[in-house]
């Protein structure tokens, strides 16, 4: 199936643990197929399938003491 992708803005990571605790985090929400976060920029590429819940999304990452800060 046709796989899509969507990038996050994520504020508050600093170390591999923090990018580590983000990727595992939103690979758990059904559909998210694979997550890549890159510290420097800040930003996680989620590949997902059909549809997933932004607001699934963004609590994930408020639960890990971060802050989502919007889609790119």
């Amino acid at each position: 199936m046709f796989s899509k992708k969507m990038i996050v803005k994520i504020e508050g990571m600093h170390c591999e643990h923090c990018k580590k605790s983000v990727e595992d985090g939103l690979k758990r929400i059904d559909n998210i197929k694979g997550v890549k976060v890159d510290l420097n920029s800040g930003l996680a590429t989620i590949s997902y399938k059909n549809t997933i819940d932004i607001n699934s999304i963004k609590k994930v990452i408020e639960d890990l003491d971060f802050n989502f800060a919007g889609v790119e």
